[in-house]
């Protein structure tokens, strides 16, 4: 599937559920927030098998939350992965863009399919409704961002159904679930989100900003998605970015568009995000929503390896 085709096909695509008779081995890199509800996704799948738990403090918390489930954990990072070999169908990394470019030019050799959970561009970029899951160039996808998996979506549908000559997304997270690794990828942030809107959407004129909010109670995460559309209506606004919603909703069940506006020819998309997990608060939506996206993107990694399992086996 060709980018081209990703920008100009103006179809929802259908996330459907992965079902399989085999299971995937996976390994997690990265013990933060993001790690420990990857952990507990993981837990709850039937198609993932957790064979290895990977961070740099032997006293993380993520650590100790992977033991709690039975499994095996290391404090040796990147190293405790390289030294099982190719024993992993997928590794997840969930560590800062800067350590993903040294991982990936190690783990490339190995084979595992790598779901890339931090914003470094390296490999190719994944939003399920808008590309589809499949690996079809290489074996390293990257998630984007947490703004781009929320935004995108409703950009790409935007800009398939309306001339939008300028988008701009803003995306508000609170401070408590923005990690160290979130705060050292920010500029990283900011660049990956704008190059994979306007990529998927066509508009070259964009612009990304992250919020990171102080306030109390916490704010829950949400991104505004502003377009420029001459002659919009929000009817036929809400007719595009509802559908969409529905379509994100069957793998991130707090996906909502909370508010759609039109003034002159300024579009204002809202959307909300509430975290559906074990380990995180419910306005975490943001680590939500790009965890459930990487798991689904490992779920029907797990479903083409049983698929050609059973093929191998007929031949």
């Amino acid at each position: 599937m060709s980018l081209t085709a990703d920008v100009t096909d103006a179809e929802v695509r259908v996330v459907e559920p992965a079902t399989a008779t085999a299971t995937a081995t996976v390994a997690v890199i990265g013990t933060g927030a993001i790690g420990q509800d990857l952990i507990s996704k993981i837990h709850r799948s039937a198609l993932l098998d957790c064979r290895l738990v990977a961070g740099r403090n032997p006293d993380s918390a993520g650590l100790r939350h992977a033991e709690r489930f039975g499994y095996p954990v290391s404090a040796a990072g990147i190293d405790a992965v390289l030294a099982a070999g190719d024993a992993f169908d997928v590794v997840f990394d969930a560590t800062n863009a800067a350590s993903h470019l040294r991982h990936w030019s190690l783990l490339e050799p190995l084979g595992p399919l790598v779901v890339d959970m931090t914003p470094s561009r390296v490999g190719r970029m994944v939003v399920p409704t808008v590309t589809g899951v499949e690996a079809t160039t290489g074996r390293n996808l990257n998630l984007i961002s947490c703004g781009g998996q929320a935004s995108i979506p409703v950009a790409h549908a935007l800009a398939a159904r309306f001339p939008v000559s300028y988008i701009e997304v803003v995306s508000t997270v609170a401070s408590d679930v923005a990690g160290r690794g979130t705060r050292l990828n920010l500029d990283e942030y900011v660049a990956t989100t704008r190059h994979a809107v306007t990529t998927f959407s066509g508009v070259r004129d964009v612009k990304a900003i992250l919020n990171i909010s102080p306030a109390v109670p916490p704010a829950t995460f949400r991104t505004a998605v502003h377009a420029r559309i001459p002659g919009a209506d929000v009817a036929a606004v809400r007719a595009v970015v509802d559908p969409v919603a529905e379509q994100v909703r069957s793998f991130a069940p707090g996906y909502a568009v909370t508010a759609c506006t039109v003034v002159d020819d300024r579009v204002t998309v809202t959307l909300q995000v509430t975290a559906h997990s074990d380990v995180l608060p419910r306005y975490a939506g943001n680590l939500d929503i790009i965890n459930s996206a990487a798991i689904l993107v490992a779920e029907q990694h797990a479903a083409r390896l049983g698929r050609s399992a059973r093929t191998e086996a007929a031949r």
